[in-house]
């Protein structure tokens, strides 16, 4: 692929286009102030404002959410593993049926694998603006976003109507439900029993890896982060690695699917050959999608800490992750 080609597949972190109207808090006060973005894949935004920087379809979308100190993203869920790393800032993330029934907080580089089937929400923490990038399983990132009830209930009292069809209608802006379309019913009482409320001695021990962990261990090698022989053990439908100064190498190398490099620290300088030989520079906040079968390497380009996150599909499918699955066979 020649340089030309590889360009439309890096997206730079100065280039990303917010969406401000991605979801149904967009008006809830604490919750109004948030940027939507979509790298890689359809995402789960409610806006036809959201913009999608790359369609090609990976297996999973690669998204992020940027946000002003003390904004904080509504109580959800997915059917779909919902990985985050923090990129810039101090965030806390927590979850249960009100928010409450556990939390943890996570700074620059620390990543969150955060269980399918709870409600889940995050807020920035930091004394600036701050940024998360995240790993949505499945193409179609399990269908949309689920909301908890009362997240509804306040979007409609600051004029957030979400239809059932997953599309939002602005009652300020003059918009209505369409025809035949009726607002997205609210989770009943016993739908909601299903939620369970893990305690935080379940989630962080399991799905939460430390920036510094991770940096020590890809000292010796590549670390699998979160696979099946991860630190973070679980197969959602794709695994993530960390590549460091002493574990990235110059050879060559492909996979038979795209996969993804989204630098942490420092800058690195991507090489590939496909006929003709090409390379990139990437900085933290980029995010470079590599075609399937391209032989490439990442290598640092400067002295100092580096780390890059590398996301690839696996053929498991995108579903409940391990903590889920376990609760559901007992």
């Amino acid at each position: 692929m020649t340089p030309q080609d590889m360009s439309a597949r890096i997206v730079r972190y100065g280039e990303l286009q917010p969406c401000k109207t991605a979801f149904i808090d967009a008006h809830t006060p604490g919750s109004n102030q948030k940027e939507n973005f979509t790298i890689i894949g359809g995402g789960v935004s409610e806006s036809a404002d959201q913009h999608v920087h790359i369609t090609i379809p990976h297996g999973f979308n690669i998204g992020a959410a940027g946000q002003p100190p003390r904004c904080r993203n509504s109580l959800h869920s997915h059917r779909t593993a919902e990985v985050f790393y923090v990129l810039k800032g101090r965030w806390r993330f927590f979850w249960g049926r009100w928010g409450d029934a556990g939390e943890v907080t996570l700074e620059e580089g620390d990543i969150i694998n955060i269980p399918t089937g709870i409600f889940r929400g995050f807020e920035n923490t930091g004394t600036d603006y701050g940024m998360i990038m995240a790993v949505l399983g499945g193409d179609d990132a399990g269908g949309g976003v689920i909301w908890a009830p009362q997240v509804i209930e306040d979007a409609r009292d600051h004029g957030l109507v979400l239809g059932e069809n997953g599309k939002l209608y602005d009652t300020k802006k003059g918009q209505s439900l369409p025809e035949g379309v009726k607002p997205m019913p609210v989770l009943t009482d016993e739908e909601l029993r299903d939620f369970p409320e893990p305690t935080p001695a379940e989630v962080v021990p399991n799905f939460v890896a430390r920036y510094w962990d991770m940096m020590s261990l890809a000292d010796k090698a590549p670390v699998q982060v979160i696979g099946e022989k991860g630190m973070l053990r679980d197969r959602p439908g794709f695994e993530v690695g960390l590549l460091n100064h002493n574990s990235a190498t110059s050879d060559m190398h492909s996979h038979d699917r795209p996969s993804v490099l989204m630098p942490m620290r420092g800058h690195w300088r991507v090489t590939w050959e496909n006929g003709e030989r090409g390379e990139a520079i990437l900085a933290p906040g980029d995010t470079m999608s590599v075609p399937e079968n391209l032989r490439h390497t990442a290598q640092p380009s400067m002295t100092g800490e580096a780390s890059l996150f590398h996301v690839i599909a696996t053929d498991d499918p995108a579903g409940p992750t391990r903590w889920t699955a376990e609760k559901d066979r007992r």
